[in-house]
């Protein structure tokens, strides 16, 4: 036990970063009873930023990739005699690298904003990098991802300009919101 307990703690010190979203499940299925150990919120937060971030590594990869491959299929292809089919394919591959550019944009974009969510403050009111627990469900306000099980409870990560996010934002313990007809109070904010 106590050697699980150094491992985790281990791990936050080091700011470790996991190599790829399957490896983030080990976290899940390590033998340590939860129950038995919480996660303070500073842990939770470093956590669910860490998710995000390999959330983003794993789309840039993927697009990189993309690009690569489209940049090898333009310098590969030779001319061929049907020229007007040559011309089109060659076409449609430069539109093809420029929606995977344009992608790659906004995930550096995502990158900067994730950037700035700071694990180590604790809020009063409902800002960028908080977790609100509200009477439906808890989000972490970074950017969108989804849903992300930690330490046994569901985090659903969201960016500010959601429209939960817009809600959420500058809120307090105690407000509510009505989201899709719905009251949803603010329980907690960390």
């Amino acid at each position: 036990m106590i050697f699980h307990l150094l491992f985790l703690i281990l791990l936050q010190v080091i700011n470790f970063r996991f190599p790829s979203k399957q490896s983030l499940k080990i976290v899940h299925y390590l033998p340590i009873n939860f129950a038995l150990y919480t996660l303070d919120c500073r842990e939770i937060k470093t956590y669910l930023k860490t998710y995000c971030q390999e959330h983003i590594d794993q789309r840039m990869l993927r697009i990189q990739k993309t690009i690569a491959d489209i940049q090898e299929s333009l310098s590969s292809e030779t001319k061929s005699s049907a020229g007007d089919k040559h011309e089109t394919g060659r076409a449609m591959l430069q539109l093809e690298r420029e929606k995977a550019g344009t992608q790659l944009a906004e995930i550096e974009k995502l990158q900067e904003a994730l950037h700035k969510v700071d694990t180590s403050k604790t809020y009063q009111t409902v800002g960028l990098g908080s977790i609100v627990n509200c009477s439906t469900a808890t989000y972490f306000i970074s950017i969108s991802v989804g849903k992300i099980d930690c330490n046994s409870q569901i985090y659903y990560a969201i960016a500010p300009n959601t429209p939960m996010g817009k809600l959420l934002l500058g809120k307090k313990v105690k407000d509510s919101i009505v989201f899709n007809g719905n009251e949803i109070v603010i329980e907690e904010i960390f």
